[in-house]
C-alpha cells in the first residue's frame, strides 16, 4: 500500500476516535448534570384540597379531602391550613358550591351542621329529605354514617285465614343517609370512627319515594341494609346497558362522566325483591293466605237491595283448580301446605 494512503488511514482513525469519546463525554455530563438536577417543588403551608370532585350537597369525610404543600405566593386567607383548620369540626360539613379534584377548599364553600339551610344544603335538587325510625337491629348495628347509601326493607305479615304469610321485600335501594338522630358528622377517636347507636335515620329521596316510605313505615317494619362502595360499578354498568342515561352528541368525556354520575347517586325503585317465610322455613308459608269476605260484603249481601242471585259463581277464598267431568266443571278450593 502507497505510504502515503497509509498516513492518510491512520489519520482518519484518529479523528473518529477522538469524535467518539468527545460525543460519549459531552453525553454523559449531559446525563450527570439532569440526574443532579431532581425537580424542586414549591415549598408552602399545606391547605385543603378535595381528594375528588366534590358536588354540591357532599358531605365531607375523612377520606374526600387531605392536606397538600401549596405554594406559599397562592395561598389565600379563605383557604383551610394545617394546623389552624380543626378537622373534627369540617368533617359533616357540606358543599354548598361544586369543588373538583384537587381544589383548595375555601370557608365559603362549605356549610356547618347547625348553620340556618344545612339540611337544604346537602339536598341533591329536586330531592326531599324523610326520616325513619330505626335500632340496633334494623340500622346494621349503628354502622351506617352520614353520607353512607343503604337499602330500604319492608318486613310485614300478610294476614288472611290460618297462619299469616311473613315477608321481607326490599323496596328501595341506593339511598343516601343524610344525618342519624340529629347528627350529621362522624366522630372521630384517634384515627378510628365512633360507632353509636341512634334511633332515627334521615335519608335523601325523591318526592314520589317519600311517599312510598310513609306508606311503608304503616305497612310494616323498615330495616336497613348498608351498601357496598363497590356497588357503584355495578351500578354504572347497569346504567350504560339499560340506556337510562341519554348523552347529547358531541359531549365530551367529562361531560359524560358528570352525567354517569348523576344517574348514579339516583335512588332505585322498581324491580324489587323479596323472601317468604318459606324460603327459610319449610314449616313457614310461602303462599299468600286466603282472605276472608268482609264483614260489609256480607250484610250487604243479606240486604234486600243488594241481595246475591241464588245461581252464580263462588266466592273465591283462594287458590282453586277446574274439574270438568262430562259437561259439568266445577271449582275445588286447594289447601295451602
Amino acid at each position: 500500500m502507497d505510504r502515503k494512503k497509509v498516513v492518510l488511514l491512520a489519520a482518519a482513525l484518529l479523528i473518529a476516535a477522538f469524535t467518539a469519546f468527545t460525543a460519549r463525554s459531552i453525553f454523559a455530563g449531559s446525563a450527570s448534570t439532569q440526574a443532579d438536577a431532581a425537580p424542586v417543588q414549591p415549598k408552602g403551608p399545606k391547605v385543603l384540597v378535595a381528594q375528588r370532585a366534590l358536588p354540591v350537597g357532599t358531605i365531607i369525610t375523612a377520606d374526600s379531602v387531605s392536606f397538600q404543600e401549596w405554594p406559599d405566593e397562592l395561598v389565600k386567607d379563605a383557604y383551610y391550613i394545617d394546623g389552624q383548620a380543626d378537622m373534627t369540626k369540617l368533617l359533616g360539613t357540606v358543599v354548598r358550591f361544586p369543588i373538583t379534584a384537587g381544589q383548595p377548599l375555601t370557608q365559603g364553600a362549605l356549610v356547618s351542621p347547625g348553620d340556618r339551610g344545612f339540611l337544604a344544603a346537602a339536598l341533591g335538587p329536586g330531592m326531599r329529605a324523610v326520616t325513619i325510625p330505626v335500632s340496633a337491629k334494623t340500622a346494621v348495628g349503628g354502622f351506617v354514617f352520614p353520607g353512607d347509601r343503604v337499602d330500604l326493607v319492608l318486613t310485614q305479615q300478610v294476614q288472611g285465614e290460618g297462619e299469616s304469610l311473613r315477608a321481607a321485600e326490599t323496596i328501595l335501594r341506593n339511598l343516601r343517609v343524610l344525618a342519624t338522630d340529629q347528627a350529621t358528622d362522624s366522630e372521630v377517636v384517634d384515627g378510628k370512627t365512633v360507632v353509636h347507636a341512634f334511633r332515627t335515620v334521615t335519608l335523601e329521596v325523591t318526592p314520589r319515594i317519600a311517599e312510598k316510605v310513609a306508606v311503608a313505615q304503616e305497612i310494616g317494619e323498615l330495616s336497613l341494609s348498608l351498601r357496598a362502595i363497590a356497588d357503584n360499578q355495578g351500578e354504572f354498568e347497569r346504567i350504560l346497558a339499560s340506556g337510562d342515561v341519554k348523552v347529547p352528541e358531541g359531549a365530551t368525556r367529562e361531560e359524560e362522566e358528570t352525567l354517569m354520575r348523576q344517574a348514579m347517586r339516583q335512588p332505585i325503585e322498581g324491580d324489587t325483591t323479596y323472601v317468604t317465610g318459606g324460603d327459610v322455613s319449610r314449616f313457614q308459608r310461602s303462599t299468600r293466605p286466603a282472605i276472608a269476605a268482609p264483614a260489609a260484603a256480607a250484610n250487604a249481601a243479606s240486604a234486600p237491595q243488594a241481595a246475591a242471585p241464588t245461581t252464580g259463581a263462588p266466592v273465591r277464598r283462594g287458590p282453586v283448580v277446574r274439574v270438568t267431568r262430562g259437561k259439568t266443571t266445577i271449582e275445588e278450593p286447594v289447601s295451602n301446605p
